[in-house]
């Protein structure tokens, strides 16, 4: 149960207390001066909900597409790893620690790219993260002189070419979000709707028991901005700010591979 409180809370914020409070304050100057109307409830599911559902479904497409290639990623750096520990022949050599280390550093360059936003230092950072692409490529040529064969050193290329298309399309799916048109279509719509539909609650006070006139609106304000919130936190899956957002653990993919 305190698991759930604890998720349940981090779709709560400023904005939700702010648009609740205009909400209530729209809701009360219109009882108060009787100003009064009847609009369709069936607007805020087509305006609003429809396209706000729209966003997070988008959104969670795109999480579970980056988890995919992060797997993709993360596989074939092992599946490298493991063929420079156990297909030399050459029991000398030190390729295995070498791939090990230069698959750590991919790791904590990529959790730190994709952790921020596409600032100043993320070009200098992408011409790394190739760099370093490019050294893992070397190294899995040098398993020729350690007396690997010709077509396993083909599989391993292969590998790191499946690792780049992994770190691209999670690249891709960091910075190209779901329509920016449509979430600022519907973050000013989810603001403004509550207030907006003051003189409705007002012409339906009377309907309820004295004080509980301002419980819909209150409902209203507190629905619309947690889909909106909810929305936020699946936006970049990658930022560890909600609890559904995508862990590159660097440490964790070290131990496995000691």
């Amino acid at each position: 149960m305190k698991r759930v409180l604890s998720s349940f809370f981090l779709i709560i914020n400023y904005k939700t207390l702010i648009v609740t409070v205009l909400a209530l304050v729209s809701t009360f100057i219109c009882i108060h001066y009787n100003f009064t109307a009847k609009f369709p409830d069936m607007l805020v599911g087509v305006a609003i909900v429809f396209p706000v559902v729209f966003s997070i479904s988008s959104a969670y497409t795109r999480r579970e597409t980056a988890l995919q290639r992060l797997s993709d990623f993360k596989g074939h750096a092992i599946a490298i790893y493991f063929a420079t520990r156990d297909w030399p022949t050459d029991g000398g050599t030190d390729l295995s620690n070498r791939s090990r280390n230069l698959i750590s550093e991919m790791f904590v360059l990529m959790r730190e790219m994709f952790m921020t936003s596409h600032n100043a230092d993320w070009s200098k950072n992408e011409k790394t993260m190739y760099d370093k692409f490019s050294e893992l490529s070397s190294l899995t040529m040098q398993m020729r002189a350690a007396g690997v064969q010709s077509g396993e050193i083909s599989r391993i290329s292969q590998y790191v070419s499946k690792m780049i298309i992994a770190f691209d399309s999670m690249k891709v799916i960091h910075n190209y979000r779901t329509p920016i048109t449509l979430r600022a279509y519907s973050k000013v719509f989810i603001y403004i709707f509550p207030i907006l539909y003051g003189p409705y609650f007002a012409s339906a006070h009377l309907d309820y028991s004295m004080h509980l006139e301002y419980v819909m609106p209150a409902l209203y304000s507190f629905i619309l901005v947690s889909l909106d919130n909810i929305q936020d936190h699946l936006e970049n899956p990658f930022d560890e700010v909600g609890e559904d957002d995508i862990k590159i653990d660097a440490h964790e993919t070290l131990r496995q591979l000691s």
